[in-house]
């Protein structure tokens, strides 16, 4: 599996992030802040939209798919750049 593309981290969150924007899903303040590979997988963060007790919210679903969705998508794709 060699034939990922090498990106900087700036480059693969804007991609992630306009894949977030294009989504059926999306809803304002949706977006990926950070992204760190773990043995060969892209795993994304940002804001969770927890309540003000760090419970989960309906948000909360929607961000954790979201970024699995990106995981899976961009993964098979690219590599961030150490």
């Amino acid at each position: 599996m060699n034939d990922k593309k090498t990106v900087s981290e700036f480059e693969l969150l804007l991609i992630a992030n306009q894949l977030i924007q294009d989504h059926e899903q999306y809803f304002e303040g949706l977006r990926a802040d950070s992204v760190d590979e773990k043995d060969d997988v892209l795993v994304f963060k940002g804001n969770y939209f927890l309540n003000e007790n760090g419970l989960p919210t309906e948000k909360t679903t929607v961000v954790f798919n979201m970024f699995k969705y990106l995981a899976h998508q961009l993964s098979k794709e690219f590599r961030v750049e150490k």
